[in-house]
């Protein structure tokens, strides 16, 4: 019996287990619209395509489950893309579906035809335009299994009108074989007794962790490796979670905005162990003088990522969890102590600090009272910015998928979305986005995809009434010629929510923090604090651009 494309779409997506789609209507999908009335895989109309692909990121990080999103043609289609970068740049899986004018339009200009395949092929992973409706079951099969398999990451599927309209039987492959596409798994074990061998006669050892252990599930190996080593371990942003933020070993984020201690420790290491991480510039800031004296071993499933910043030592192709259960095996760590005890003299003499007065509310406080709060089961959501270093430093993150930030790309206005997403896959935990001022502007109207769905999201804006990021750059290295920063004309956030219908709250002092963040979190309604908070406060410690990443500016 033949079906339409457009049913063909909805039976795919249940042999995939979906059950939820973010998405904004529109001509070129509209059978697909009328299909999802008679299925039971929810909806969840977003008030912007940039929504929908931001919620399908943020629901894939929090579930570990591929996100899904629907969008139309041209604009639509085109309204992703920032998105689309973003989980490619922090290899999330999601599955974009786009519409397209018809087959025989493709290439005329047609009304909303944008060759969107052909603009996001460097921003995913894979990406497909559908000719034919007998391959649309397959692509969609092939679609699910890259963005989900090897390193994980986006898939585009364009869909032409006449391609859902069309008809054809309906078979979805059982598994799926492309040639040419065969991740690797298994690390070699040649290079794994290699990796023994300089564990063990290591002296000063650092493991650096990145986004690969969250997204392989590798927590429990990577702690399991530390606890039987005690080797120092530090993080990427992407990596906070990875191993317990108060764990005696952890060091905290490395790099731009990393401890002191992280990065002297990384400086005057002789043994680096990278896992799950790319040597991205944020984390190394100059090359030549990063980890100096050290030998690399690197451990990541994708091969193009080894030694393509930093030459490597000993590389190990595969996924982390599996090699860290290989290592933890046989691992026979050296005597470290003198090294630990140099390293807990540098947490001493460079700890993080803040000053807080009773009139004016620091930041970093607001960020300490929500963990002190509700710690360990909270998802917590950022945008980008100062805010988002300040939850690095100060929010201990003790779980993987508890942090979802915008690493890579760093994507302003990911935060409200991505919360939303978690919030859809995670209905009973708690959810916190920590915004800026500045980004949450960008994506404010899905307080309205909040409050239709009841979801109880939290929204803590850091408002320093400014662009806070780029004005330290323009205050430490510009003479505080301020340009193009100032968000002082922005809405009563409290009204704003209200006329949503959420709930908005204000804390202008000190003493207010606390108990306007009880009240929120008692409140079953999605939620946005204004917290008022000093203007000219800085990130520090920060390493200027261009230096390496002990030549620290600590205020």
């Amino acid at each position: 019996m033949k079906i339409s494309g457009s049913e063909i779409f909805i039976r795919s997506l249940k042999e995939e287990k979906v059950s939820h789609i973010f998405g904004f209507p529109g001509a070129t999908i509209l059978g697909i619209y009328n299909q999802l009335l008679d299925s039971d895989i929810q909806h969840i109309l977003v008030r912007h395509e940039q929504g929908a692909i931001h919620a399908a990121d943020g629901y894939a990080r929090a579930s570990g489950k591929p996100g899904v999103c629907l969008v139309t043609s041209g604009p639509g289609a085109t309204n992703t893309v920032t998105g689309v970068a973003t989980a490619f740049m922090d290899s999330i899986p999601v599955v974009i579906f786009t519409g397209q004018v018809p087959t025989s339009m493709i290439g005329n200009d047609a009304f909303q035809e944008v060759d969107i395949v052909g603009i996001t092929r460097s921003i995913t992973k894979h990406n497909y335009l559908v000719s034919q409706v007998k391959d649309l079951a397959r692509i969609i099969k092939e679609a699910f299994h890259i963005a989900t398999t090897g390193r994980p990451g986006p898939v585009l599927v364009d869909l032409p009108r006449d391609v859902l309209m069309d008809e054809a039987e309906f078979h979805y492959p059982a598994e799926v074989s492309i040639r040419g596409y065969k991740p690797n798994y298994i690390g070699h074990p040649k290079q794994i007794e290699a990796a023994l061998k300089l564990i063990a006669k290591a002296k000063r050892p650092v493991i650096y962790s990145g986004g690969g252990v969250i997204r392989s599930g590798a927590r429990q190996e990577l702690l399991e490796l530390v606890n039987k080593t005690n080797i120092p371990t530090t993080s990427t942003l992407m990596g906070l979670g990875g191993i317990p933020g108060d764990h005696p070993r952890f060091l905290g984020m490395l790099g731009m905005h990393g401890t002191k201690y992280a990065n002297l420790a990384v400086t005057e290491c002789d043994l680096l162990i990278a896992i799950g991480a790319r040597f991205d510039d944020r984390a190394t800031g100059k090359l030549e003088k990063f980890a100096p004296k050290a030998k690399y071993i690197h451990i990541d499933i994708d091969p193009a990522t080894i030694s393509k910043n930093v030459r490597v030592h000993i590389p190990i192709v595969g996924d982390a969890k599996l090699i860290l259960r290989e290592i933890n095996k046989a691992v026979v760590p050296g005597d470290y102590s003198a090294w630990i005890e140099r390293i807990e003299e540098w947490k001493r003499e460079f700890p993080l600090s803040y000053q807080q007065d009773d009139e004016i509310i620091k930041p970093q406080y607001v960020i300490e009272q929500i963990y002190d709060l509700v710690k360990d089961r909270a998802i917590i959501a950022t945008d980008v910015g100062q805010h988002q270093m300040w939850v690095a430093h100060y929010y201990k993150f003790n779980d993987r998928r508890m942090l979802l930030t915008s690493g890579g790309l760093g994507t302003m206005g990911y935060g409200l979305p991505a919360a939303i997403g978690a919030q859809v896959a995670c209905p009973d935990k708690l959810v916190f986005d920590i915004a800026g001022d500045g980004s949450f502007q960008m994506v404010l109207q899905e307080l309205a995809t909040a409050v239709q769905y009841n979801l109880p999201v939290k929204v803590a804006i850091i408002n320093n009434q400014c662009l806070g990021m780029v004005r330290q750059w323009q205050e430490l290295f510009m003479n505080k010629r301020y340009s193009g920063v100032c968000l002082k004309c922005a809405p009563d956030f409290v009204k704003l929510a209200e006329s949503y219908g959420a709930v908005g709250l204000r804390a202008s002092k000190p003493a207010e923090v606390r108990p306007v963040l009880n009240e929120a979190i008692s409140v079953n309604k999605p939620v946005v604090i204004d917290f008022r908070v000093a203007c000219e406060e800085n990130v520090f410690p920060m390493v200027p651009a261009g230096a390496g990443i002990e030549e620290m500016l600590l205020s």
